[in-house]
């Protein structure tokens, strides 16, 4: 059984004791989360929400917190003595799916 799941507008597979990568959660490590907004479960049938399951939730806890990779942002104009070098380390929370209630 697994359900598709919307978290801060992003669509995700969400089955039973699995590991979500998501954006950046505003929770504590350890803390309880309930999804309301699911979008699809699929079991013995596949209920299709419109735009979401009535009655479905999907209850998870917050495992921690990490920081992807650095990426470099270089701008660059030629000619015109212009050159910037930024870094960027996207935040992403890892979510353990414990229940999916239809």
């Amino acid at each position: 059984m697994y359900a598709l799941v919307e978290i801060k507008g992003k669509q995700y597979k969400a089955e039973k004791d699995s590991l979500l990568k998501v954006d950046l959660l505003d929770t504590e490590p350890g803390s309880a989360l309930d999804i309301d907004s699911v979008l699809l479960i699929s079991g013995d049938t596949v209920t299709v929400g419109d735009p979401y399951v009535q009655g479905a939730r999907v209850s998870a806890v917050v495992e921690r917190h990490e920081r992807d990779k650095k990426i470099i942002v270089f701008k660059y104009k030629p000619k015109k003595d212009y050159r910037r070098t930024k870094g960027h380390r996207q935040g992403y929370s890892i979510i353990k799916i414990k229940d999916i209630v239809s």
